[in-house]
């Protein structure tokens, strides 16, 4: 019965994990009306993000290729190379320090954090934020992004590490206000995501690699790893189909709806 949770959690982490939902807010609300505690366990949360995180990976293989390759030639050689690569890794930085910033200042206050009704603004949150790009067609590409927008999608960033507030979603809305293509802004959020997700699994390895409870949990965490990957494969698919078809709507309702059930729910 407990893989049978395992592969559930990691079915929602994978569905979630890409779409502008919220991955952490639906696992929270799994647990409080399924009474589970088995993502409390921190191991748990890195082996199906680890999941998402190679998906995640492989989707943008092509993109992370060329701007490595672009990047280490700069390096090697600036008078002879472009330097469009290297300022994008900056600005890359830069839209991501706030968010580790705050997460680390903040990181214990955050983690306590456990009113179900907070859950629900969190939710009515992402729903406003998408509802407002819900028209936006931008027309600037990833190159034009200035270094002040950078600061300003870091800024956004730096609201999701509250609990339940979508990071894709606000990421993505903020690409959005900052006028980049749909295409663009989806590369330039989840550009953003790997570096944020990889900090996240190196804060984890040291507890992960002492846990007491691994030749236990072998088969739960390699089935759970392998669902998320999958299900976060297929699932980012289907959304970058929805955002590029102007379709941000379906989210904002959908969130809408999540945040109302909340109130209802646990009145």
């Amino acid at each position: 019965m407990n893989i049978i949770k395992y592969i559930i959690l990691a079915i929602i982490q994978g569905i979630t994990e890409p779409l502008p939902i919220s991955s952490s807010g639906h696992i929270i609300l799994f647990k409080a009306i399924f009474n589970t505690t088995i993502f409390n366990s921190l191991n748990y949360e890195i082996i199906t993000n680890f999941g998402s995180f190679v998906a995640i990976f492989l989707l943008f293989f092509n993109d992370i290729k060329q701007i490595t390759k672009e990047l280490i030639m700069y390096l090697l050689h600036p008078k002879n190379n472009k330097s469009d690569s290297f300022i994008l890794c900056c600005k890359i930085i830069i839209s991501i320090l706030p968010v580790g910033i705050i997460g680390f200042v903040f990181k214990d206050k955050i983690e306590n954090i456990n009113n179900i009704y907070y859950l629900a603004l969190a939710f009515l949150f992402t729903s406003g934020t998408l509802f407002i790009v819900r028209n936006i067609n931008g027309s600037k590409s990833i190159q034009e992004l200035s270094w002040i927008h950078s600061i300003i999608i870091g800024l956004f960033q730096a609201v999701t590490i509250m609990p339940g507030i979508s990071r894709s979603g606000t990421v993505l809305v903020a690409c959005l206000l900052c006028k980049l293509k749909k295409e663009d802004a989806l590369k330039y959020t989840f550009l953003l995501y790997l570096p944020v997700s990889v900090a996240a699994l190196i804060l984890g390895l040291k507890d992960f690699i002492s846990s007491p409870n691994m030749d236990t949990l072998y088969i739960p965490y390699l089935l759970s790893f392998i669902t998320a990957f999958f299900v976060t494969y297929i699932s980012y698919k289907w959304m970058a189909k929805l955002v590029l078809k102007g379709k941000l709507m379906y989210f904002a309702i959908y969130c809408l709806f999540i945040a109302t059930f909340i109130i209802i729910y646990f009145h």
